[in-house]
Parts: C-alpha cells; structure tokens; sequence
C-alpha cells in the first residue's frame, strides 16, 4: 500500500483508528484501487467494471428483472437503467418484455456478451492473480470467508 493512502486515510501497521474504523478505511481503498485497475483494464474496448459486474450478475441470474439486478449491484434502479443502456447500445445486453408482465423488463446477455468474455477471461484472471499474488492460497480463503461475514452482516435489514 502506498504511504500516500496509509497517510490519507489513517490505515496501515501502527494505526490509531479503531479495528472496525481501520478495517473500513483499508476495505474502501482497496476496492477503489482495484476498480481503478480493472477499469483501466476494459477501458480500450468503452466498458467500466460496474459494466462488467452488472453483466456477471445478469448471467447468473439468468434472465433477470432491471429491479433485480440493482438490487443484486446493490445500485440503484435509475443507475442500473443507464448501465444497461450503454451496454445495449454495445450489444452486450439484450432487454426484452416479461411474457407475463409486459410493463417489466427482462435482461439478458447476448451472444456477442458471451463472446467478447471469453475472449477476455484469461487476461483478466492473471491480471487479478497478479494483484493477489502476495497472498497465499490459505490467505486468500481467509480473505474470502472474512469479506463474506462481513458483507453477510452489512447485508442484514
């Protein structure tokens, strides 16, 4: 971590924030920096990673509702709306009429999607094993099961 971030927000070894605060602040840098990284990754080919993480979840949710994939994103129904606009006009996203509820709109990836992905996919992994290449694979499970209790309790109403 740079020492410019360590400075900012007060994190790093030998922190006088409290361990839930230090944990926030260094959970928040550590998202922007690997959505920066990623961004810049899809950037060349017009696309963002909240772009590509509405397309994961559209995936594999197979067809669905736009409310529910802003819920999923955890964004916003307008937000969502504007995302998957862009990625219609890119093919990436096709949106139909629900059979059974014609005002609701179903979403989809489309098969120009699925082959822009897989063309992709190695690249993007070893840049994403590069960025956690410090971690050891016992690590990288803790890291896991921690975030996931985490997001699990932020998630609770």
């Amino acid at each position: 971590m740079s020492s410019r971030s360590k400075k900012l927000f007060g994190i790093g070894a030998g922190s006088e924030l409290a361990p839930s605060v230090r944990a926030f602040r260094t959970t928040l840098v550590l998202a922007q920096k690997l959505r920066y990284e990623m961004d810049e990754r899809l950037r060349a080919d017009g696309l963002t990673t909240q772009q590509a993480a509405l397309i994961t979840a559209v995936k594999a949710m197979g067809k669905p509702s736009l409310a529910e994939a802003a819920a999923a994103l955890g964004s916003t129904h307008q937000n969502v709306a504007q995302i998957v606009a862009a990625l219609q006009r890119k093919e990436l996203l096709a949106v139909e009429p629900d059979p059974a509820d014609k005002r609701r709109k179903l979403l989809s990836a489309t098969n120009h999607s699925s082959a822009y992905w897989r063309e992709r996919d190695a690249g993007d992994v070893a840049a994403i094993d590069d960025w956690f290449a410090d971690l050891s694979p016992a690590e990288l499970e803790t890291f896991c099961e921690l975030a996931e209790r985490v997001i699990e309790r932020v998630g609770r109403d």
